[in-house]
């Protein structure tokens, strides 16, 4: 089964992504692209994951029997610098192997725009008849590799140079080491390695990189930076480097650690990033968030006087404000985030530049940039839970869901229900949790903030109750 999700198609290795479904869905996206230029060109890349490359290479291969020029990344980059590359190059698109924070045995293709953005859902659309034709029977002939470096249909390039650059354009580099405050920068064994690192060292910052080695199993681990997953950062954090910035598989996403070994999750970096941009770089514009974004966002673009929309979750939501819009920031709770400036795009290495820069212009540590923030707006704590689930069982959770609105949730009024992705349930005392199955794996992800972290405890076990209920109705 091949199906788009909230950013691109993703698959298990060996089961549904094969090169057969690759060549497929490659050749869908080389008729979209044919359909909107004379001459179009793709840019293609890879993440450090098991195939990554070889996949690459065999779409390739295809665009350019299909008379599409192709530049292909040189080694494994990561996902802003094949973004980025778009525009560079003005090329008509980019596809881009990964499956970004998903476990080991998932790969997967994305598709970028002209602008270096996610697909909107008309492009998604386009791609998707276009690949229900070729599933249909019509058939393609990929040339062969050699042959198409020989006669230049292909070109292999470097990706790095002009991104690194591009961040020197974006990132304060003479703040970044003006109070000596370093950085340990976990690549989570992605294809972020050697980028943020590199621009930091090169700004003069004190940096270490740890799991930059390739690993396609990436340690055992998912590459998705959260807590539970970063255990050698928080250990790797101390008074010399204070800030530790992790980026997921394709390094679109961040998260991060603090001095203590704490972790400052998505929801926070953007809130301290929101602050920073406005009150000390002097921006402006519109604020965008995932409907599972904390609500400290909601309170510091109202103090801010700055229009605020929420979305479905997917950041090719939050890329369709960007594109059409004055945004300053938009984020969400995956970690992804983006600003003004660059790209309509998500960007795990420029936001972990933004951080060095903050910590370093404040001469303070994320936690207490955020104690200061808590001080002036309340507390908001947030968690979220996976629960693993077959398909059939993630319908009869939503088919449960939506016949059965709850009154309260753990004794506290349901004040408003949000069912545009999911099931969110806000509460009378301003406190939420929410319910959705994931785009991207066969989980049925639970979240909820409140302000303090038993009662989203108590939130998360109702969640749990809720999805319990509905399986065994």
């Amino acid at each position: 089964m091949i199906a788009f999700g909230t950013d691109g198609w993703r698959g298990v290795i060996a089961d549904d992504f094969t090169f057969d479904n690759v060549r497929i869905v490659t050749q869908a996206i080389c008729d979209h692209v044919s359909e909107n230029s004379q001459s179009p060109t793709l840019v293609i890349g890879y993440d450090t994951r098991f195939l990554s490359d070889r996949f690459a290479r065999e779409a390739a291969c295809v665009a350019a029997g299909r008379g599409i020029d192709v530049m292909l990344t040189d080694s494994f980059a990561p996902t802003p610098a094949v973004s980025y590359a778009v525009v560079d190059y003005q090329a008509d698109g980019a596809i881009m192997f990964t499956a970004s924070h998903n476990p080991y045995r998932y790969n997967g293709m994305k598709f970028k725009e002209p602008y270096g953005g996610s697909a909107s859902p008309a492009t998604t659309a386009s791609i998707e008849k276009h690949l229900a034709k070729k599933r249909a029977g019509q058939s393609f002939a990929p040339i062969a590799f050699d042959k198409g470096i020989a006669s230049g249909a292909i070109v292999v390039f470097d990706a790095k140079g002009p991104y690194l650059a591009r961040l020197g354009q974006l990132v304060d580099a003479a703040t970044l080491s003006k109070s000596g405050r370093g950085v340990v920068v976990d690549a989570m064994y992605g294809a972020g390695q050697g980028y943020l690192s590199h621009f930091l060292l090169g700004a003069g910052c004190d940096v270490d990189e740890i799991r930059s080695a390739r690993d396609p199993y990436f340690g055992g681990d998912n590459p998705e930076p959260l807590g539970r997953h970063l255990a050698l950062l928080k250990t790797s954090v101390n008074d010399r480097r204070p800030l530790g910035v992790a980026l997921d598989g394709d390094a679109d996403r961040i998260g991060a650690v603090d001095r203590d070994g704490s972790f400052i999750s998505s929801h926070k970096i953007l809130s301290l990033l929101l602050r920073y941009l406005v009150e000390e770089k002097g921006m402006s514009g519109d604020v965008v968030k995932t409907v599972s974004t904390t609500g400290m966002i909601d309170r510091l673009a109202d103090e801010y006087g700055l229009t605020l929309h929420e979305t479905p979750i997917g950041f090719k939501y939050i890329c369709e404000h960007m594109v059409g819009g004055d945004v300053l920031i938009g984020g969400e709770e995956s970690g992804g985030i983006g600003v003004k400036g660059h790209l309509p795009e998500r960007d795990g290495m420029l936001m972990g530049a933004l951080l060095a820069e903050m910590v370093n212009h404040y001469d303070k540590t994320l936690g207490e940039l955020w104690s200061e923030l808590e001080s002036q707006h309340g507390s908001f704590c947030y968690d979220r839970i996976d629960e693993e689930m077959p398909l059939s069982d993630r319908a009869l959770v939503v088919d449960f869901l939506r016949k059965h609105r709850p009154d309260d949730v753990a004794g506290i009024s349901v004040v408003r229900t949000d069912a545009r992705d999911g099931f969110k349930y806000v509460l009378a005392d301003g406190s939420w949790l929410m319910v959705r199955p994931s785009g991207t794996e066969g989980v049925v992800r639970i979240y909820a903030e409140a302000e303090t972290l038993e009662q989203v405890d108590v939130l998360i076990r109702r969640g749990q109750a809720l999805i319990r209920a509905a399986r065994t109705r």
